[in-house]
């Protein structure tokens, strides 16, 4: 038994991966302020970061971008960011494209609430003292137009159909340590 908890789709079917990359974020590297949490005695920007993608399945449909810290400690991890409905000709969002009440995501894309409790980008804030905490960016590739969900369904429900619709999946794990 790991003292860590599991990446959320290390239980998930075996799906390819692709290219996905930053000008921000970069695998196991300390994220910068601009991608902290203004809040919870934390002072960053909470500016979402550039991310783009290529090599995905030419059947894909849809995209979703998601951010995960499995280690937070809740026992069920930390949704910080959610986008569903980014179209397939869509393969990059800048930074800051969260933030602005929807206005910086891609037309037809919408924000799902995260743990935070509010419908935009929620930046890192492990409590302090905690070891270094992995945030799993992913961008699922979807084989549907849609999902058929509204704005109005929890992280846990986005989720669940992103696990049905995903063909192919690309992770940036970045950490922060407060």
């Amino acid at each position: 038994m790991t003292d860590r908890a599991p990446l959320p789709y290390d239980f998930m079917p075996a799906v390819p991966s692709f290219k996905l990359r930053s000008d921000d974020v970069a695998d196991t590297q300390m994220m910068s302020q601009n991608q902290v949490f203004d809040g919870f005695g934390m002072t960053g920007r909470n500016i979402s970061p550039s991310l783009s993608w290529s090599g995905f399945p030419a059947q894909t449909k849809n995209f979703a971008v998601t951010l995960f810290d499995p280690d937070a400690p809740t026992g069920s991890g930390w949704w910080h960011w959610v986008v569903l409905g980014i179209p397939a000709s869509v393969t990059k969002l800048e930074a800051g494209a969260a933030g602005t009440g929807g206005s910086g995501l891609p037309e037809g894309a919408f924000h799902v609430r995260n743990d935070y409790m509010v419908k935009d980008f929620g930046g890192a804030a492990p409590p302090e003292g905690d070891r270094p905490h992995r945030y799993v960016f992913a961008v699922h590739t979807l084989d549907v137009e849609s999902l058929g969900v509204s704005d109005e369904i929890s992280p846990a429900m986005a989720g669940f159909n992103l696990r049905f619709h995903t063909i192919a999946r690309a992770l940036l794990i970045p950490v922060h340590a407060y």
